[in-house]
């Protein structure tokens, strides 16, 4: 029976076309499936489906999620994070599933390349790296989940050589907003999200010319999140990502003075932002 899913072109280029057609068509595609991003059934008869390859050093593992919980994609994953999941997939199928629940159903794909994050152009010198900072950041009373980026050094734009910074100019031709103060939520960036995976964070999403999404910023590894992180993210929907030039913020050992380092960086103008929808749990 055809299946109602979407193989993106990257986890299609990884697990090969004739794999591929054999998902749609229902091979190695279960009926029903636990959402590999929100934990809950699924039915792929039912309703979009969307199949994700975790891949590590040696090892892939095709998942399945619901569509309006992360799109298709390729995922990189540490190597012992995932032979960890495969170890429980298999005693899992050695076992009687309760009733009504269903026996996970691992599908053999061939190991993946991980993919690379997007460069970033530095002005001068090495490459500069995003940094990147969880924390929450109140407003009012409540606290929101927050991701704050800067970089290692300046970052110019391809093929300027006038040395100059521009990564705040970069990020608003993207659709980051100038933020005066951190307590007036950003704006909504349509087509971003970040991606959250088996409770770890992956990556920033951003659209592409193609329609799909493509990670603006990646972890190496997965990032684990504090529950608290994860609980106000899962709970509005939503990460506020800020973002400053390199000197800026600087590494803060509280979110006090995280908060205190965001105020001045909005005061003296150097601070944008967006809030994007999150993709996982």
């Amino acid at each position: 029976m055809p299946r109602m899913l979407d193989v993106s072109d990257e986890v299609r280029a990884e697990i090969g076309d004739d794999e591929a057609d054999r998902l749609l068509a229902g091979a190695h595609a279960p009926d029903t499936y636990d959402c590999t991003s929100c934990r809950t059934n699924g039915d792929s008869t039912r309703e979009a489906t969307s199949t994700v390859l975790f891949v590590g050093d040696e090892t892939a593992v095709l998942a399945f999620a619901h569509a309006r919980c992360i799109p298709s994609q390729v995922v990189p994953v540490a190597e012992e994070q995932l032979l960890g999941a495969v170890r429980s997939i298999s005693q899992s199928q050695h076992s009687t599933p309760p009733s009504g629940a269903p026996a996970p159903a691992p599908v053999p794909v061939p190991a993946a390349v991980q993919p690379q994050p997007q460069p970033i152009v530095p002005t001068t010198g090495a490459p500069a790296i995003l940094g990147i900072t969880c924390g929450l950041v109140l407003r009012g009373d409540t606290g929101h989940a927050a991701l704050v980026i800067e970089p290692t050094g300046p970052v110019g734009r391809p093929g300027d050589v006038s040395g100059q910074d521009q990564f705040l100019s970069l990020l608003t031709d993207h659709g980051f907003q100038h933020v005066t103060g951190v307590e007036q939520p950003p704006a909504q960036m349509p087509g971003w999200s970040v991606l959250m995976a088996m409770g770890r964070l992956h990556a920033i999403l951003h659209p592409t010319a193609t329609g799909g999404s493509a990670a603006w910023w990646q972890a190496h590894q997965p990032l684990q999140v504090t529950e608290t992180w994860r609980f106000a993210a899962g709970r509005q929907n939503a990460v506020t990502v800020y973002a400053a030039p390199a000197g800026t913020i600087g590494r803060q050992p509280r979110e006090d003075l995280l908060r205190q380092a965001l105020d001045r960086a909005a005061g003296q103008g150097m601070l944008v932002a967006a809030s994007l929808p999150l993709a996982g749990t």
